[in-house]
C-alpha cells in the first residue's frame, strides 16, 4: 500500500472512531418534552385538532386480559390461539374497523414442520394511504424458559403480561377509535410468531418480520406509507416502567420524543423519558424500523415474571394500560 493508501486508511479509521464515539453519547441526551408540530407545510391554514381523552375503562382492559388468558395458551398454531383469533376478529369488526389478515407459514431451524400463522390487522381508515401502527405480539411462548425448576422450564404458561396486555389494550382503545379525531390512518397490529421459539437457535419475531417485508411490496407500489410505529410489550405488570428502550431512540428519536413528551404533559408516572433502558431490545420494532417504518418499542423489561409461570392475571394491574392508552390517544391526535 503507497503513502497516500496509509492516509486514507487511518483517516478512516479516524472518522469510524468519531462515529463510534458520538453514536455512545448519543443515547444519554436527556430528554424534554418537545410539543408536536399542530401544522405541516402543506396545511397551514387548518388549526389544530382539539384534543380529547376518551372513557378509556381500564377495569373494561383488565377484563379482556382476564378473558384472553381464560382461553389458556395461544401458542403459533394452536387451537388457543384459533380460538382467540375468532375472539379478536369479532371484537375489532364490532368495534366498526376493517380487519384483515396476513397468513404464512413460520419456519424454524431446528424443525422441518412449518406452523401456519396470522397478523391481525385491525383499521380505521382504510382508505388513507399515510398511516400509523399501534402494535402487540399475541401469541405465548411454548415454554416457561426463564424459571430456574427444571420441571417448570418445560411448561406453558399463560404469559399475561407478555402478550396478553398488548391485545387488550387495543381490545379496550378500539371502543374509542370510531370517534377519535385522526388526520391519517390507524393500523392496530398483532404479531404472530414473535414468541414461537423451541430451541435455542430458533430465531424469533416472524410475524413482523413477514409483515415488514410485506410492507417494502406495498411502499413499493406507492398504496400506503407508514409514518410511525409504537409498539406494546409488558405494559400491564404491577407499578411498571417505561425507561427509552435504547434501539427505539437509535431508530426512531423524533418519535421518541413525541410519544415521552406527552407522557410528561400528562404526568404519566410508569415513563422514565430521562432513563434508557439497561440494555438494547431485540423486540417486534427491530424489523419495522429496518423496513423503514419508525418505530419505538414501549416495554417493561424488568416485568418479574417475564417468561414464567406467574405471568397470570392476578400479577398484573390496569393502571399501566391506562397511562399507555392515554398517552396513545392524544399522539393519534396529533401525528401529522
Amino acid at each position: 500500500m503507497n503513502t497516500r493508501g496509509w492516509l486514507m486508511m487511518g483517516l478512516g479509521l479516524i472518522l469510524t472512531a468519531v462515529g463510534l464515539a458520538v453514536a455512545l453519547i448519543r443515547p444519554m441526551a436527556p430528554l424534554k418534552a418537545v410539543p408536536m408540530p399542530q401544522k405541516d407545510e402543506f396545511a397551514q391554514d387548518r388549526a389544530p385538532p382539539k384534543v380529547t381523552q376518551p372513557p378509556f375503562d381500564a377495569a373494561r382492559a383488565m377484563k379482556h386480559l382476564e378473558d384472553i388468558c381464560a382461553i389458556g395458551t395461544r401458542v403459533s398454531g394452536s387451537a388457543g390461539m384459533d380460538k382467540q383469533q375468532k375472539v379478536l376478529e369479532k371484537h375489532f369488526t364490532e368495534q366498526g374497523a376493517k380487519v384483515t389478515w396476513q397468513k404464512f407459514e413460520g419456519k424454524q431451524k431446528s424443525t422441518r414442520a412449518t406452523t401456519a400463522m396470522a397478523n391481525l390487522i385491525a383499521s380505521w381508515h382504510p382508505d388513507r394511504p399515510v398511516r400509523v401502527i399501534i402494535c402487540s405480539h399475541y401469541d405465548t411462548r411454548p415454554r416457561a424458559d426463564q424459571e430456574t425448576d427444571r420441571r417448570k422450564k418445560e411448561q406453558p404458561f399463560l404469559s399475561a403480561n407478555d402478550g396478553g396486555s398488548g391485545a387488550a389494550l387495543l381490545m379496550e382503545m378500539a371502543r374509542h377509535m370510531k370517534d377519535l379525531p385522526c388526520e391519517l390512518g390507524v393500523d392496530f397490529v398483532l404479531f404472530d410468531g414473535e414468541e414461537w421459539v423451541l430451541e435455542p437457535e430458533d430465531e424469533y419475531f416472524h410475524g413482523s418480520k413477514f409483515f415488514a417485508s410485506e410492507y417494502k411490496k406495498q411502499r413499493a407500489s406507492g398504496k400506503i406509507r407508514y409514518r410511525s410505529a409504537i409498539l406494546l410489550d409488558m405494559i400491564a405488570g404491577k407499578e411498571p416502567r417505561f425507561p427509552v428502550e435504547q434501539n427505539s431512540w437509535w431508530s426512531a428519536p423524533r418519535l421518541v420524543e413525541e410519544v415521552y413528551g406527552i407522557a410528561i404533559e400528562q404526568g404519566a408516572t410508569f415513563f422514565e423519558p430521562r432513563k434508557f433502558s439497561s440494555t438494547p431490545v431485540q423486540d417486534d420494532h427491530v424489523p419495522l424500523n429496518a423496513a423503514g417504518i419508525p418505530a419505538i418499542d414501549l416495554i417493561d423489561f424488568d416485568y418479574p415474571h417475564w417468561h414464567k409461570i406467574t405471568d397470570t392475571p392476578e400479577n398484573c394491574s390496569p393502571d399501566g394500560m391506562k397511562q399507555v392508552a392515554g398517552v396513545l390517544f392524544t399522539w393519534l391526535q396529533r401525528v401529522r
